[in-house]
Order: structure tokens, then C-alpha cells, then sequence
């Protein structure tokens, strides 16, 4: 069979794609697939992850997302991220979708300091696919699958080459093939069976390069190891620890003896193989001796890893008093720790309730000046009230004596003047002239009769201010004298 990836070349060769080329790399190419919609970020589930090695929170878990519309054009949009998507130098407003054209630079994030571009910047292209297929970023499902892939590699261990040791050398080869080549594990044939190997180079004395090994040399081994490391990872910061590194030390010896070990014992079994598959006949000796020699390896191993086991609890028994001293310790500082929150605590409430006191002060100082207000408004109220009521009572007065007449005693209606300067009522003089002709005043001759408007306007305006029911004595009054015929005087 042939390679995939010329496969996938073949099927799709003549046909040209829309991409996202990233400026100035020949790698790490977006792919535009038609009728897929493609989202870009550092978190999980999107097309394509993007992990800045320089800012890691440059790129959002879900930055932007590239789909087709309804046209079958191309768009983008900007997913709320914290550093945005650039669209030929321009920002883009959030949620809200543009459209995007052969050419067309696109900028993930911004420039760092001391920076004059983005890291990662595009630009939108169409090309063959022969031409963008070697350029192509992998997928984020692709890289999950390889990932997966390498830890089910990881699974085989040294432990399966010793198991294949005791069924017989049938089955050691195919189960050697099927190693995986790490550090302090490969196993390299050259020419003619000879066999290099390195086991204690790979070995850091450091605590951090050393889980790796612990990981996958020792995990069929027993299961304390791995445990071990995690407890020393978590309490690396304690405050004494002198005999977890003492017993550390002792296991990072074992464990670079169970290492070489093993390296020595494939080395007998690769021999082994050798030398079976060289010589047909006789030689059996030989053979005999290094199986000898290949248990006698086993043997020792299984020693040493039982002696391991004892160093793992007693570095566990070491770490959980350690574990128990740092929780009274964290304990002792969390009731600390509690007393200073409360005494703050204490502090701005007091605070709070000197400033609440202060705020009752002002409050009721702004009360008492707002009653004094509206009593004093209340006062001058009432002297307004006082005076509009004398007015009344005054106009009331000079209604009654000077603009009564005195035949009807009833204010002036169509008020005349006669010739005396005597006013009177019309309807009430023309009635006194059919029995006297003379004023009931003064007594004097009548001889002209003159209307008055001024006086009529005069009372009108004032009965408009006086109470309902005199205007509507007055309303009545002139209804009745309209409706009554006037003789004329003779």
C-alpha cells in the first residue's frame, strides 16, 4: 500500500482550494473546505488549535470562525475574543459576519511589545491542491488520533520482552519489533547482531526529567513509583525535607540499576536470538549458558525490584509525615490567617457604621432645616390668605355702600347716572319715574339719565370673586328684569 498522504494528493489533483496562507511560513496552512464550517482557537473541539508558544492567552479557546454563506462566499467572524480578529488592518466588531476576498490579510490578536506584527497573520488565497497540501496545519481530530497513537505505543514495556523470554524465542522477536524507541529502552542491532544500547545516559538527576522514565520503565514494575513522584511533585515546597530526598536518592540509584538491568537482559536475549538463528546444530552449550545467564539477570532484577518496592513505602510512609506535618502547618496559618480576616472585618465595619452615624447626622440636620422651611412657608401662607381674605371683606364693604342702589338695595344692574351725579338701577328708576320725576336722593328734578359702563364693568369683576351664590342671585336678578317689559317714562 501506498503513503496516505499521496493518496489524498491523487484524489484531489487539478482541483484548487481557498486557504489561509500564514505570512512569511511555508507551513501551518488553514484549509477552507467547501460546505464546512472551520473554527480556529486554543481550546478543544475547534478545526484548527492554535497554541502560541510566545503568549499563550493571545488566542482564545474560540476565536473566530470561517464559514461559506448563502452565495458561497467566504466570511468571518469574530467569536468575542479578548484579542480580536483583523481584517486588512481594521478590527472586527464582534458576532457580526464579513465577508472575505482573494488577497485579503487576516490578524489573529496583536503585536507583542517590541513586535511589528501579529504571530499568526494570513493571508486569503486559492491555490492548487498539489500546492497546499504539503503546507497544511493538521486538524485538531488529526493531532488527537497521532497523540493517541503514542500512547498506545508507550503501553509496550520491557516487561513484555521478558515475558516473551520465558514462552521461547519464537515469539521474542516479533514482540521486540514492537518496542518503542525511548530513552533508556531502544535497542539498536548493527550488522551482524551486535547491540548498542545506553542505559543510564537517558538518567537526569533531576526530579522532573526523571518521572518520564519512571513512566514508562517502571510502570510494570509495581505502581508505587508513579505515586510516589505525584506525592513529591505536590509537597516539593516543604519545609524539611531532608529525608524525602535521602529516600529519593535511594530510588533514583535503584532505579538506574533496575534500568541497566533490563538493558543487560535484552541484551542476553538479543544474543540469545543471535546465536539461534546463526548455528543450526550444536553450539547448544552455548545457547544453554546464556539462557542461564539471561535467568540469572532475571533473577537479579526481580531482587532488586522487590527491594525497590520496600524503598517506594518507606518514601511513601516518609512523604505522608511530611504531608501531615505540612497540613498542621497550613492549618496553624489558616486560624492566622482567619483572625486577621476578622479583625478587618471588624475594622471596616466599624467604620461603616461610624460613617452611617455621620450620614444619620447630616440627614437629620437636612430634616429639621427642610420643616423650618415649610413651616415658614406655611406662615406666609397664611398671611396671604389673611390678606386676600380683608381684601374681600373690604370690596364686600364698598359693594354694599357705594355701589348699591337704594331703591332695590341689590348691586347696580345697567347702572345710570342722572343728571344730580346720583346713580341708580335702570330698571329701578324708570319705575320710580312713573310716580315722581325727581331723584330719591336728593329730591331734585330728573332731567337726563346717562349709562354707565364703567360701573357695570366695575361690579361685574367684583361679583366674579365673590361666592357662588350671589352670582347667582345677580344671574337671576337681571334674567327677571330682561324678561319684564320697561314702559317708557312719561
Amino acid at each position: 500500500m501506498g503513503d496516505p498522504g499521496s493518496l489524498v494528493t491523487e484524489g484531489r489533483a487539478g482541483e484548487r482550494s481557498w486557504c489561509l496562507r500564514r505570512v512569511g511560513m511555508n507551513t501551518e496552512w488553514l484549509l477552507l473546505e467547501d460546505g464546512n464550517e472551520v473554527t480556529v482557537g486554543r481550546g478543544f473541539g475547534v478545526t484548527y488549535q492554535l497554541v502560541s508558544k510566545i503568549c499563550p492567552l493571545m488566542i482564545s479557546r474560540n476565536h473566530c470562525i470561517l464559514k461559506q454563506n448563502a452565495e458561497g462566499q467566504w466570511t468571518i467572524k469574530d467569536n468575542k475574543s479578548l484579542n480580536g480578529v483583523w481584517l486588512n488592518r481594521e478590527r472586527l466588531e464582534p458576532l457580526k459576519v464579513y465577508s472575505i476576498h482573494k488577497g485579503d490579510h487576516i490578524q489573529l490578536g496583536v503585536p507583542l511589545e517590541n513586535k511589528e506584527n501579529a504571530e499568526y497573520e494570513y493571508e486569503v488565497t486559492e491555490e492548487d491542491w498539489e500546492r497546499i497540501y504539503p503546507c497544511l496545519s493538521p486538524k485538531s481530530d488529526q493531532m488527537m488520533e497521532k497523540n493517541k497513537g503514542l500512547r498506545t505505543k508507550r503501553k509496550f514495556s520491557l516487561d513484555e520482552l521478558e515475558g516473551s523470554g520465558a514462552e521461547g524465542p519464537s515469539n521474542l522477536k516479533s514482540k521486540i519489533s514492537k518496542l518503542s524507541c525511548e530513552p533508556g529502552q531502544q535497542v539498536k542491532s548493527h550488522g551482524k547482531g551486535k547491540v548498542a544500547s545506553q542505559p543510564s545516559e537517558y538518567l537526569d538527576p533531576k526530579l522532573t526529567s526523571f518521572e518520564p522514565s519512571v513512566k514508562t520503565t517502571g510502570a510494570h514494575v509495581n505502581p508505587g513509583p508513579a505515586k510516589v513522584i505525584e506525592l513529591l511533585r505536590k509537597k516539593k515546597k516543604a519545609s524539611n525535607p531532608s529525608a524525602s530526598q535521602s529516600s529519593l536518592e535511594l530510588f533514583k540509584v535503584t532505579m538506574s540499576r533496575i534500568l541497566m538491568l533490563k538493558t543487560q537482559m535484552q541484551e542476553k536475549q538479543v544474543a540469545v536470538l543471535n546465536v539461534k538463528k546463526q548455528t543450526k546444530k550444536g553450539s547448544s552449550k552455548k545457547i544453554v549458558k546464556m539462557e542461564q545467564e539471561l535467568q540469572d539477570l532475571q533473577s537479579q532484577l526481580c531482587a532488586e525490584q522487590a527491594q525497590q518496592q520496600a524503598r517506594v513505602e518507606q518514601l511513601e510512609k516518609t512523604i505522608q509525615e511530611e504531608q501531615q506535618h505540612l497540613e498542621g502547618l497550613e492549618k496553624e496559618e489558616g486560624e492566622e490567617d482567619l483572625k486577621q480576616q476578622l479583625a478587618q472585618a471588624l475594622q471596616e465595619y466599624r467604620s461603616l457604621m461610624e460613617e452611617l452615624n455621620r450620614s444619620k447626622k447630616n440627614f437629620e440636620a437636612i430634616i429639621q432645616a427642610k420643616d423650618k422651611e415649610l413651616e415658614q412657608t406655611k406662615e406666609e401662607k397664611e398671611k396671604v390668605q389673611a390678606q386676600k381674605e380683608e381684601v374681600l371683606s373690604h370690596m364686600n364693604d364698598v359693594l354694599e355702600n357705594e355701589l348699591q342702589c337704594i331703591i332695590c338695595s341689590e348691586y347696580f344692574v345697567e347702572a345710570v347716572t342722572l343728571n344730580c351725579a346720583h346713580s341708580f338701577c335702570s330698571y329701578c328708576i324708570n319705575e320710580w319715574m312713573k310716580r315722581k320725576v325727581e331723584c330719591p336722593i336728593c329730591r331734585k328734578d330728573i332731567k337726563s339719565k346717562t349709562r354707565s359702563l364703567v360701573l357695570d364693568n366695575c361690579i361685574s369683576k367684583m361679583v366674579d370673586n365673590l361666592n357662588s351664590e350671589v352670582k347667582e342671585r345677580r344671574i337671576v336678578l337681571i334674567r327677571e328684569r330682561k324678561d319684564e317689559p320697561v314702559n317708557p317714562a312719561q
